[in-house]
């Protein structure tokens, strides 16, 4: 008499959901490309400043408001506004992708709770855009400090605050990933999550310009872009956020977004 083996079953684990989201984001070429432009970003920008500055200091005439004042840390972080935004869309892209191409109900099969898709997306892509960003920071450090060596510029990574902003200019783009990420998933648009990460990381900070001086003071300190420059700065002047009042801030914006991203996934069909 013959028997039938029934299939194996397996259960549904939190490794394995990691472990699953892990290989998506690897087996996309887009991965591969942005993270590579988001450290060309840092340390080309950084170089090309840093080289600016050498030139304008040997050349007699007077500094570029950009360039006063300016330190081998400020110099070396010039590609982080270009650098979040590469790391920002390729967030927006590992979450709301899979939404435009149709992946995400096969995703949401195999994980009926899912909202660990959601954690482990986001959690992922954050560690990846925070080793990516660190790394890409230290170098572009590393090569403007040989180049403005001699001039008033010049600091080394043991001065005061140097590491600090360094590790936080890092941890500031890995939450910038997990930003896109929860952007994505609560729109599930691509171009939807683009526009809004380009709105809030960029355009707010631009039209809160517009509105008189005292909302400027109270207000713009606490949105997502300046919360998150307070995470890096190198010095703080009384009217912007500690480093960890801005990590505090900007980390609440996130957990808004993700907030709103998790009810979605969980209250409505894909």
């Amino acid at each position: 008499m013959s028997t039938t083996l029934a299939p194996p079953q397996y259960r549904v684990t939190w490794r394995r959901v990691v472990r699953s989201e892990w290989a998506k984001l690897w087996s996309l070429r887009s991965t591969w490309i942005t993270l590579g432009v988001a450290m060309v970003f840092l340390v080309a920008v950084g170089l090309i400043a840093a080289v600016q500055y050498k030139s304008q200091v040997g050349s007699g005439n007077p500094m570029d408001d950009d360039f006063t004042g300016a330190t081998a840390v400020s110099l070396a972080l010039f590609g982080v506004n270009f650098a979040q935004l590469a790391l920002g869309v390729l967030g927006v892209l590992v979450t709301a992708g899979e939404y435009s191409t149709g992946m995400i109900r096969s995703t949401l099969a195999a994980v009926p709770r899912r909202v660990p898709v959601l954690w482990a997306k986001s959690l992922i892509f954050g560690l990846v855009a925070l080793v990516i960003g660190t790394i890409g920071v230290f170098a572009a450090f590393l090569f403007a400090s040989g180049i403005v060596s001699g001039t008033d510029a010049a600091i080394s990574l043991s001065d005061p605050g140097v590491l600090r902003s360094l590790l936080g200019a890092g941890l500031y783009l890995g939450l910038v990933g997990v930003l896109g990420a929860a952007l994505g998933s609560l729109l599930r648009s691509v171009a939807g999550g683009i526009s809004v990460l380009v709105g809030v990381l960029m355009m707010v900070s631009l039209l809160l310009a517009l509105l008189p001086s005292s909302w400027q003071d109270n207000v713009g300190k606490y949105l997502p872009s300046t919360a998150g420059e307070s995470i890096y700065a190198l010095t703080h002047d009384a009217g912007s956020l500690s480093p960890t009042a801005g990590l505090l801030v900007f980390v609440g914006w996130i957990a808004l977004a993700l907030a709103g991203a998790a009810y979605r996934l969980v209250r409505r069909d894909v």
